[in-house]
């Protein structure tokens, strides 16, 4: 088949089978569809925390719910200000925004697209409350820099890993990292129920206090309604929890999977003139790949979608990647730093530049053959 007709066809997305089907059945015939009085979520909750190496999990309505408890748990206030890459999706900073703290953008790794360490370093201030490094497309950002600058600062940090369900970095889980970490179960992440999310936690206190802030303040036995604290109401029903057993018994093959096709891809597209792959650091020996991401340097935003739209007429699912945060108008509503749009861009250059040059495509397109990943860099070459 020529490059110009070639049409590829990827395993579909979400994955399900019989062990879906037999949860939801499970759950509906338990008579008892609430958290509070059923038995899927904290079964869910059990298995991810030991999956991921952590001492506890808390299962919340969405990925975006669960930064803001953990934001919440950590202080992040009205007067305070959270760091988050200036690249990533807008959940990083609404979150800590809703909470009414101030989002502090820094740059990013050119080659990782991960958080910069020494932006980081530069940006802590007195009122710096929590630092999130994000697992950008299943890269771990360099958790050994961050986790010393949080101890020779004090600040703790909270890792957005909504991309990096059951990665490790230098053969440590997300949970073993000495840090909270906060999962998305969206419909296009690694493992799904349609929406959903989870923190993980070392210290049975914060844990605690999490549980009661997802549960309107209100402890596991009230009966009188004695709201102890405040909060909100982030719980996941019994048929989600169903959902998400099962989609955690085959995250593990999913990733091997991927872990065996992304040098095949990536090889393939560095030998198309033009394009730079998203690069990995050797410290994260498991990544789970929840994008494969490349950037074109010098390219257009208009070209970029010229380029991504024929990508999906020859049936590989692709993206344009994130637009840098202060790059949107919802980042400047409330909780941004007082500055402009070109002065955070002129400290932010990476993550400028990955505005408009980086291209995601879909993790479902490594669970491909190797021919489709080397047809993949046929078709991006026949376009460029």
């Amino acid at each position: 088949m020529r490059i110009e007709t070639m049409e590829l066809e990827f395993p579909a997305w979400p994955r399900y089978g019989d062990e879906e089907r037999t949860g939801l059945i499970r759950a509906l015939e338990q008579g008892q569809w609430w958290r509070i009085a059923g038995s899927e979520v904290d079964a869910f909750e059990a298995e991810f925390a030991e999956y991921h190496g952590a001492a506890h999990a808390l299962a919340v309505t969405t990925g975006t719910h669960a930064l803001e408890l953990g934001l919440e748990v950590l202080g992040a206030r009205c007067g305070t200000e959270v760091i988050v890459p200036a690249f990533t999706f807008i959940s990083s900073s609404q979150a800590a925004q809703r909470l009414g703290a101030t989002v502090i953008p820094v740059d990013v790794d050119p080659d990782t697209y991960c958080l910069d360490p020494a932006a980081v370093e530069a940006a802590i201030g007195p009122k710096t409350r929590v630092i999130m490094p994000v697992h950008m497309g299943g890269q771990f950002a360099d958790m050994d820099a961050l986790a010393k600058l949080s101890a020779d600062s004090g600040v703790p940090l909270l890792q957005d890993a909504a991309h990096a369900h059951g990665g490790r970095w230098q053969g440590k889980r997300v949970g073993e990292l000495g840090s909270m970490a906060a999962f998305s179960f969206q419909n296009g992440k690694l493992m799904t129920a349609g929406e959903g999310g989870a923190v993980l936690f070392e210290d049975r206190e914060q844990y605690e206090e999490a549980f009661l802030r997802h549960s309107c303040g209100r402890p596991r036995d009230d009966r009188g309604y004695f709201h102890a604290t405040s909060g909100s109401n982030f719980r996941v029903t019994e048929f989600t929890a169903a959902m998400l057993r099962a989609q955690l018994t085959r995250l593990g093959e999913q990733i091997d999977l991927r872990e065996r096709r992304w040098p095949v891809l990536s090889a393939a597209l560095a030998e198309v003139p033009g394009v730079v792959p998203q690069s990995r650091d050797g410290r994260c020996d498991r990544n789970p790949h929840y994008m494969a991401m490349f950037r074109i340097p010098g390219i257009t935003e208009q070209r970029r979608a010229e380029v991504v739209a024929a990508l999906v007429e020859h049936g590989i699912p692709a993206f344009v990647a994130f637009r840098a945060i202060y790059r949107t108008r919802a980042f400047w509503e409330t909780g941004a730093p007082e500055t402009t749009p070109e002065q955070i861009a002129r400290a932010c250059p990476n993550s400028e530049a990955l505005s408009t040059d980086c291209v995601w495509l879909h993790h479902r397109v490594l669970l491909g053959t190797e021919q489709q990943m080397r047809d993949i860099a046929s078709i991006l070459a026949g376009l460029l």
